[in-house]
């Protein structure tokens, strides 16, 4: 059966021919946004380490508890003191003897006349003042700073991990912003070249029709190829704004998009699975953090039971006083005790031991059931760590052996556009062909281009789960 020639396009009845073989404009392209500032992936990745909001967050809790570990020393320093007090009570005395409280301030009175009955009593008010200074000196903790110290230090240790863990979160969002805007980019480049291919069918059907050489479904097919071709550049072009966008916020800049410059350096081969688990499991920092928590709380432990150590303080006061009361030997004070003017000054050495306290025993062992939780944790996330390290393993591996398939898939695509191009311009194939194969290749190249991102992801991923860089 012979080929139809070009004159079987013509249209049956000059009556039907189309308004639509007037060519149709293109829908107009959004105002294309401010050219954005292009980076390497290096130089993205170094700006994100200075800039990167996330990390200066890492740094300063650094710092946090770097102070907080001074805390337990602030305990060496002297402490002073100062009150001034006035009151009015009464002044019964007696050689009774009682204990302090601390929810009740029990004044001691002394020096007045002593009383024996309720009778010879009295509940006359009397004014009493007193102003003192004091000093307290700690002389030997018996190791309970130090603990309390330790405690406190090893949770910077911690956040040290937590760090470099932030960080190598942050450089994988970096690389793969960084792939996402040079796909976007690739994919405007297929996006264009889609649109201006079926620009120039729609332009020759158009011309053709126009001529009474082609049917009319020709050019109105045309047409809504070109219109599809012109909404996915537009939207190639959105997607690249969205992309630049999202690496700027990566590394932490303030401009409203980065563009990417440059080529992406080749990642390394592969380990294997084995010594990639290995190496990762000495040097990941989620599972060092996990350790450093368990150091942390053991830490915690010992700083509660020291608690209970003996305490060897020196403690002076330098004092004033006076009362308004009558004192024993009959004498009345000047100013009715409105004047401190009895002077007063101690010097000792007090030794204090808290031999048994349940609350400090129930906190200790609070502390070391935390100890087993986070020994626990330890064993979840080196679980965790192994299956994703295969998980991101694997998906490189696909993604390698789907690159040359891919690769394939596009040349087919271009030699069946090729003869596709060509039997449309003879008048031998139609615009359903034509632009059958214009599909088929605009998505052969976005594939190899959504291929080419996917290695490169995938491989950002299982770097940053076998911590290089660390």
């Amino acid at each position: 059966m012979s080929a139809p020639s070009a004159t079987a396009r013509v249209a049956p009845s000059a009556s039907i021919a189309p308004s639509s073989s007037v060519p149709i404009a293109p829908s107009t392209m959004p105002p294309a946004p401010p050219s954005a500032r292009a980076i390497s992936l290096a130089d993205a990745l170094g700006y994100a380490r200075i800039h990167q909001p996330a990390l200066a967050a890492a740094k300063a809790r650094i710092v946090a508890a770097q102070t907080a570990a001074r805390i337990p020393d602030g305990q060496w320093a002297p402490q002073f003191g100062f009150t001034a007090q006035i009151y009015g009570a009464t002044s019964n005395n007696s050689t009774a003897s009682y204990l302090g409280d601390p929810a009740i301030d029990i004044p001691r009175i002394g020096g007045s006349a002593s009383t024996y009955s309720w009778s010879a009593s009295t509940f006359r008010p009397y004014v009493s003042t007193f102003v003192g200074f004091g000093v307290a000196q700690e002389l030997y903790d018996f190791g309970r700073i130090a603990a309390q110290r330790v405690a406190m230090e090893s949770f910077i240790d911690v956040e040290r991990y937590r760090a470099d863990a932030d960080r190598l979160d942050v450089e994988l969002a970096v690389r793969e912003s960084f792939f996402a805007v040079q796909t976007s980019r690739s994919i405007i480049g297929a996006a264009d070249a889609a649109f201006d291919r079926a620009k120039a069918h729609r332009d020759l059907a158009a011309a053709q029709v126009g001529a009474k050489m082609w049917a009319p479904i020709e050019v109105t097919r045309a047409d809504a190829e070109l219109t599809r071709a012109d909404v996915s550049r537009i939207r190639a072009a959105g997607s690249l704004s969205i992309a630049e966008s999202v690496l700027a916020a990566a590394i932490g800049s303030t401009d409203p998009g980065i563009d990417a410059a440059g080529e992406v350096p080749e990642s390394g081969g592969l380990p294997s699975l084995d010594k990639a688990v290995a190496d990762a499991s000495g040097r990941d920092p989620v599972i060092k953090e996990a350790l450093a928590m368990v150091s942390a709380q053991e830490a915690q432990t010992k700083a509660i039971g020291a608690e209970l150590r003996p305490n060897l303080m020196l403690t002076g006061t330098l004092s004033a006083r006076a009362g308004g009361a009558p004192a024993s030997n009959g004498a009345q004070p000047g100013g009715y005790g409105l004047v401190p003017s009895v002077p007063n000054w101690d010097v000792g050495v007090v030794l204090s031991w808290p031999i048994t306290d349940g609350v400090v025993d129930a906190r200790k062992a609070a502390s070391r059931a935390k100890e087993d939780s986070f020994r626990a944790e330890v064993d979840l996330r080196k679980a965790q760590q192994i299956a994703a390290i295969q998980k991101s393993y694997y998906a490189v591996e696909i993604a390698q052996a789907s690159l040359p398939a891919l690769q394939r898939a596009l040349e087919a695509a271009r030699l069946n556009y090729a003869q596709a191009d060509a039997r449309f311009k003879a008048g031998l194939g139609s615009a359903v062909e034509v632009a059958d194969a214009e599909t088929l290749l605009a998505e052969s190249e976005i594939r190899l281009a959504m291929g080419r991102f996917e290695l490169a992801r995938a491989r950002a991923i299982f770097g940053r789960m076998i911590a290089e860089g660390l």
